[in-house]
């Protein structure tokens, strides 16, 4: 088991690197500039928090770091961790000589071995990188760990709409026109294969709510947004 989650987690790193160039304009266009709306949904959801630095966890070219720091314009420090060296490159480059920068630090980290003290973070945000962890369980232990006693954890990540036709088009889209159109735009058509295959095999909302609840978040809750294609999750830490 230890060795397949492994063997993930370099496959997932392999791939994000070799798509890294295009990444971002592939995740606009391809969800047809949907993306925006729900980081900035993320992004105001954490609402008040503690005192304290954020956590953006699987940052990416940092998209989402950089939806947090320009809406919540609080002077907080958002650190941006990804274990994929490639794609943090990428967006500080993206985002040099942005004001928006001066508050973000990316680290080159694993989302299951944490590189902070217990209780740093007031808050925490993972957009579509927990279905990406070799070990999920394990993910979210960690982010319990580095959170502060009344800190907030929100999850942003796709899903499958439950609506029998709308499901039957997106899975089409899915498996039949993501891939190719993913593969033919970035070049690797085996990391889009990739991305299909892991949302439909992804755990359905009310189990991942479940493992939150089992790492020791409480009031975990779940919103379906566009339909059921993503699902934002939200957690706090007990204080």
């Amino acid at each position: 088991m230890e060795l397949r989650r492994e063997e993930k987690k370099r496959f997932v790193r392999k791939k994000f690197a070799a798509v890294t160039k295009r990444y971002d304009f592939l995740n606009a266009f391809l969800s047809m500039y949907i993306d925006h709306y729900w980081r900035n949904k993320t992004a105001d959801s954490l609402g008040a928090l503690p005192s304290g630095p954020l956590l953006d966890l699987c940052a990416g070219t940092l998209p989402l770091a950089e939806t947090i720091v320009r809406r919540r314009n609080d002077g907080r420090q958002v650190v941006a961790v990804d274990f994929c060296l490639e794609m943090l490159q990428q967006g500080v480059q993206r985002l040099s000589g942005s004001r928006w920068l001066d508050s973000i630090v990316p680290v080159c980290g694993d989302g299951e071995l944490l590189p902070f003290p217990d209780r740093t973070f007031s808050g925490i945000t993972i957009a579509f990188g927990i279905r990406n962890l070799g070990d999920q369980e394990k993910g979210l232990q960690e982010m319990h760990r580095v959170l502060v006693p009344g800190g907030r954890l929100l999850i942003l990540e796709f899903s499958r709409p439950r609506t029998p036709i709308f499901g039957a088009l997106y899975s089409f889209y899915l498996h039949k026109v993501l891939p190719v159109i993913g593969g033919w735009i970035s070049g690797d058509r085996e990391a889009y294969q990739y991305l299909a295959t892991s949302i439909q095999g992804f755990y359905d909302p009310p189990l991942l709510a479940g493992m939150m609840e089992a790492a020791g978040f409480q009031e975990v809750g779940f919103q379906p947004l566009s339909m059921g294609i993503v699902t934002l999750y939200s957690g706090t830490k007990g204080k």
